[in-house]
């Protein structure tokens, strides 16, 4: 199965694998991982100010801040991975690459914070869910 964890760092990130390790279902040689983060864009006049290579070394800093815990995770379930990290807006780019990946489940946690209406699963999930023809598991 091809499984696609999208993580940001938080503790609902952290529940989230938390969780994929406590169900043998998920966490195992026979599951095929892919990890994305996404790093929020530079605005585009504070983006022309600075260098294309200090402007891609802060996100891919920013990217490795996430990836580093989660490489941790990983190896110590002796579990191969891959880890994609993205620029732009989150929910877009997960659906993205949770529909053009050819994923079996898109799993992430949830924060459970935002408006009334995203009170529940948070903005991110609310939108992924809604963008996404994956199925998706989300963790709280």
């Amino acid at each position: 199965m091809k499984i696609l964890l999208a993580v940001d760092g938080s503790d609902y990130s952290k529940r989230m694998l938390a969780y994929v390790a406590a169900h043998d279902e998920w966490l195992g040689p026979s599951q095929q991982y892919t990890l994305i983060h996404v790093v929020p864009a530079v605005p585009p006049r504070a983006a022309s100010l600075l260098g294309k290579e200090t402007l891609k070394s802060y996100y891919e800093d920013e990217a490795e801040k996430v990836f580093k815990p989660v490489r941790a995770f990983f190896a110590r379930q002796k579990l191969e991975a891959s880890f994609v990290a993205k620029v732009g807006v989150a929910a877009d780019a997960v659906s993205a690459l949770a529909d053009k990946g050819g994923f079996d489940l898109l799993m992430m946690g949830s924060h459970g914070h935002g408006t009334v209406a995203n009170l529940v699963l948070g903005s991110v999930a609310t939108k992924v869910m809604a963008n996404c023809r994956v199925p998706v598991l989300l963790v709280r």
